[in-house]
């Protein structure tokens, strides 16, 4: 919750009449609104900034000439995808300057439902941070999928009302949207005077008319220029992404500096918790700002005051009296990593390292666990899949540092198509479904890998050898996804040679991040080193090959989806 302003004690310390709490003397505070730099000092009380300036304060800190600048907010994310809970992700992002965030929990409300994002919620307002949820309004993302629980126009507005949801989240099914579906109208009219989060990749013309007249305000699906270009064009906020496996900020950031700053902001989207403790979290989305050719002010304001303003987190992004102290201190700006952070005006990280003590323990609750249900262990015949007559199939295509895919059509018999066949098994409600494909891309030569991170269903995702070992090895990779409760693990010849456990809803780890990003990064070695995989981040391109609202083609438990037509299709194209 925000820090209280405008009382009679804050009021005191900004007239000089009584000490603050706190004063930060000798630095450089940067001021959003005019791109300045201030030598001047900062005076902090009951976690509010009382003013600049010199004054008495029980507690005085020399930053010695650092530069100071609000905490970092991000504009878009899910914390599922860093695998970690609440409370160790906050102790993960703190020192590296994130100290709001705004949150799509649709992968716990996929799984578990309002009650999902109501335990986040409450386990969230105890971490020193502003962990802004925002009411998630495809649960599922289309009708092509099979959820644990839907979220309609009656638990978005519940959401919004009873659990402090700070926004209506990314509406995916902007076919839907377009078409005017009165379901999906009805949840984006609930946001009222709140924001409504877009999510229309490739959309344009007047298809992206209807999505923009029907209340959508923003977008961090772009991955061409042009396509940015004309959504600014026509108004929309657009969140610049840099996650683990899209990375589009260097193909977006141009339009900054073309059109300056207006409705940009950063987002990482989906990052996973090694690329968090190598690469960085927001700070590291601002540094490759710069390094494209951003000047580090308008790079910060992106990163701060330009977040804050478009999620209404109004205490929120600037330095200035009234505001939050969220105050990240820079010994130098080159790499972007603060030396000290303070929250609400407390010292909760330095050098590096959260403050011991500074984030409490804030556990899931039990009754997250245990959420793979499968109506039993199927053998390998459930994947076996025989060619169409003919041999042409229909084929997921995907690449590097993308999350669209292609729809190819090739003849699956040819030897050196560098094909896998790839499945999903539905794990909510034991129906026993199994959906079956071919894909291409992952450089998969023999084994099979799997996961219960599946946006935004997350019902288990397999990739196995085309060979005749490839079924057996994708049941031994379902079977241990079962026993672990959730998770992501890769089989070679009926041996799991590693694994990742993900007890909570079947999506987050319950060990302390550098443990559960030891632990990716190994799975990934692995699946390179043993199976021949050759794309980056290949847990992260598998989480997402059952979304069905990304084109080209996409694959469920019900079967192929062909997003561009927004139709279930057949595997053989002949």
């Amino acid at each position: 919750m925000p820090v209280r302003r405008g009382t009679p004690h804050v009021l005191a310390v900004a007239r000089g009449d009584e000490p603050a709490d706190l004063l930060l003397t000798g630095g450089r505070v940067f001021i959003a609104g005019t791109r300045e730099w201030l030598d001047t000092d900062l005076a902090i009380v009951d976690g509010v900034i009382a003013g600049f300036g010199t004054r008495e304060a029980r507690q005085v800190v020399d930053v010695a000439g650092a530069a100071l600048t609000p905490g970092f907010v991000d504009a878009h994310m899910h914390l599922e995808s860093t695998k970690l809970w609440v409370d160790e992700f906050v102790r993960s992002v703190l020192p590296l300057g994130t100290t709001a965030v705004a949150a799509d929990p649709h992968e716990l409300a996929n799984v578990f439902g309002v009650r999902g994002v109501a335990a986040l919620a409450q386990a969230a307002a105890a971490l020193p941070f502003t962990f802004g949820i925002c009411a998630s309004s495809c649960v599922p993302a289309s009708a092509f999928e099979s959820p644990g629980a839907e979220l309609h126009a009656e638990q978005v507005s519940e959401l919004l009302s009873e659990h402090g949801a700070i926004g209506v989240a990314e509406v995916m099914n902007y076919p839907g949207v377009v078409a005017g579906d009165a379901e999906l109208l009805a949840k984006i009219a609930a946001a009222g005077h709140l924001r409504v989060d877009g999510h229309a990749p490739e959309l344009t013309g007047p298809a992206l008319d209807a999505y923009l007249a029907a209340g959508v305000e923003s977008d961090h699906e772009c991955t061409m220029l042009a396509e940015a270009e004309e959504k600014r064009r026509k108004g929309m906020w657009i969140f610049v992404r840099q996650g683990s496996a899209s990375r589009n900020l260097a193909d977006l950031i141009p339009t900054v500096l073309r059109h300056g700053t207006e409705r940009i902001a950063l987002c990482s989207d989906d990052r996973e918790p090694d690329t968090i403790l190598t690469d960085g979290h927001v700070n590291d989305c601002v540094r490759l700002a710069v390094s494209c050719g951003v000047r580090v002010e308008d790079a910060l304001v992106l990163a701060t005051s330009n977040p804050a303003q478009y999620h209404n987190l109004h205490h929120l992004g600037w330095l200035a009296p009234g505001y939050q102290a969220d105050v990240l201190c820079f010994d130098s700006l080159e790499l972007m990593r603060p030396a000290s952070v303070y929250q609400a005006g407390r010292l909760v990280a330095e050098h590096g390292q959260a403050v011991p003590g500074a984030v409490p323990d804030a556990p899931a609750p039990a009754w997250m666990r245990g959420s793979v249900h499968l109506a039993g262990l199927p053998g390998a015949g459930a994947f076996q899949l025989a060619p169409p007559a003919g041999g042409l199939a229909r084929v997921i295509g995907i690449d590097p540092d993308t999350l669209t895919t292609r729809h190819l059509v090739l003849d699956v018999r040819a030897d050196g198509a560098g094909l896998a066949r790839i499945a999903v098994a539905e794990r909510h409600r034991g129906t026993g479904r199994i959906g079956l494909g071919y894909v291409r891309g992952f450089g998969l030569a023999r084994g099979a890998i799997a996961s219960t991170v599946a946006h935004d269903a997350h019902n288990c995702m397999l990739v196995g050898e085309l060979g005749p070992a490839g079924p057996a090895d994708m049941a031994v990779a379902l079977a241990r996804l079962a026993e672990l409760g959730g998770g992501q693990v890769a089989v070679l010849d009926g041996e799991v040679l590693a694994e990742v456990p993900l007890p909570i809803g079947g999506l987050m780890s319950d060990q302390p991040a550098t443990a559960v990003a030891a632990a990716v990064e190994h799975l990934e070695q692995v699946a390179a080193a043993r199976l021949g995989v050759t794309i980056g981040t290949p847990f992260m391109h598998l989480s997402f090959l059952g979304l069905s609202v990304i084109p080209e083609l996409r694959i469920t438990d019900l079967g192929l989806v062909d997003v561009q037509k927004f139709e279930l299709t057949s595997l053989a194209a002949g």
